[in-house]
């Protein structure tokens, strides 16, 4: 009996066609390296204060989350501003100027690398900083700190505290 055409067309085809099925690594890999980015990017927007061992912060009841902002970490030995030691404390504590000259350089640096926000009538967004002050340090070397900051256009000033735990 002869085949018609078209039954030898749909033959040779599905002949074609029975090929052993298989994973494409390629792609699947693609796949798992996008994801491994997107964590690695989406896990670095976690808006945490840098942890600094030596230091122990005050306690307060505040309910308010911390902002991403200039970190300003003031411990027993030195000054340091987003990672750099700027300036130690006996030698701001002995210095008799009223502002901090090595901090104020510093905070008009890092003010420049940023474009300056204004608010809808045309007025400058505040800049903010955050202080990470060990509890043991002394009000005035808190002053003279405060002082440089606004001297250097920072006016909303934050001190980082822990949150007060309840009693029960």
């Amino acid at each position: 009996m002869n085949e018609s055409r078209r039954s030898q067309r749909m033959s040779r085809h599905h002949g074609r066609t029975k090929r052993n099925a298989s994973l494409n690594m390629v792609s699947l890999m693609d796949i798992f390296t996008i994801l491994v980015f997107f964590l690695l990017v989406s896990s670095s927007s976690v808006k945490d204060l840098p942890n600094a061992k030596q230091i122990q912060l005050p306690e307060s009841s505040s309910q308010q989350l911390p902002k991403e902002t200039v970190v300003i970490i003031v411990g027993e030995k030195d000054i340091v501003v987003q990672g750099r030691k700027i300036a130690s404390v006996p030698a701001v504590m002995g210095s008799k100027s009223i502002e901090i000259r090595s901090l104020k350089i510093e905070l008009v640096r890092l003010a420049k690398r940023t474009v300056r926000k204004t608010t809808p009538d045309g007025k400058p967004v505040p800049r903010e900083v955050t202080i990470m002050g060990d509890k043991k340090i002394p009000f005035a070397l808190l002053k003279k700190i405060m002082l440089t900051c606004t001297k250097a256009e920072y006016t909303n000033i934050s001190l980082a505290v822990l949150r007060k735990r309840d009693k029960g």
